[in-house]
Formats: C-alpha cells, structure tokens, sequence
C-alpha cells in the first residue's frame, strides 16, 4: 500500500510533467518548506500550485474543497504570488492524463468584487490555457503570431 507521501509526490510529479507540456517549461516540485508552505510546484512565477492525489480526492466534500483552498491561499500568500490553483486528482484519470484532473482557481482573481470564497472548477488544460490568457506561463500561440 502506497504512503500518503508516495502518493503525494507521483500526484505532483504528474502535475509538473502536464504543466510542462502546457505552458510552462520550468516548472518542478519544490522542495519542503516547513510552516511557510510555498505550495507544491515552482517554476511557475506568479502561480502558486497545490496538488492532492490519491483516494482523498475521489469524491470530497464543499468543506474539504474549501480547507484546501484556504490552504492554497495560505501558500499563495508565503509564496507572494499572484493566484493560487488547487490541483485534484480525479476518479479514474491516471497520472499520464493530469491535464484532465480538476484545477480550482478563486473567481476574485479573475472577477473583481466576486468574493474571495467562490471557487471555480476546471479541467487543468483550460485553467492553463485562462492562466496563459492571463498573461502567466508562456504565451499563447495566437498571441505569439498576432
């Protein structure tokens, strides 16, 4: 049976691999930082990342979404970053596929007024593809060629 940690790192590691491919060429996963948690991946300047694998993530409650958040936040914070985004393992999308694991990003970084509580779900490609929108990562193609 895997430790929470194994599952843990092959959750981040699947992460860095996936964000690689979509926009940021740098990212890897940081080393632990103690009580100023900085999040789990870096390379990434402006983007505080935070991933969770494991039977944890399968079906978790609007509590356990919200304490990760916050958690999220919190590093977001340490880290002095611009926007955090929780990363979740989903049922049945292994580790080759993170891109289609669940990113949750706080609408009030992207929605002025929207409430720092309100979490938006997507799939980590089209976060990747907002966050690149948004100026963070390597710049889109289309912005690249117009």
């Amino acid at each position: 049976m895997a430790r929470p940690k194994d599952i843990g790192t092959a959750a981040e590691t699947a992460v860095v691999k996936a964000l690689r491919r979509l926009g940021w060429p740098h990212a890897e996963r940081r080393a632990l930082t103690g009580a100023l948690d900085q999040g789990d991946i870096t390379g990434t300047p402006g983007v505080v990342w935070e991933v969770k694998g494991g039977k944890q993530t399968r079906s978790p409650s609007d509590e356990q979404i919200a304490a990760w958040m916050q958690e999220t936040e919190t590093e977001r914070i340490h880290a002095r970053a611009n926007v955090g985004v929780l990363v979740l393992q989903r049922h049945g999308v292994g580790p080759d596929n993170a891109h289609r694991w669940w990113a949750y990003l706080q609408a009030d970084d992207w929605i002025a007024g929207a409430g720092h509580d309100i979490p938006m779900r997507f799939l980590l490609n089209d976060a990747c593809v907002l966050l690149r929108w948004g100026g963070y990562g390597e710049p889109l193609p289309e912005a690249v060629s117009g």
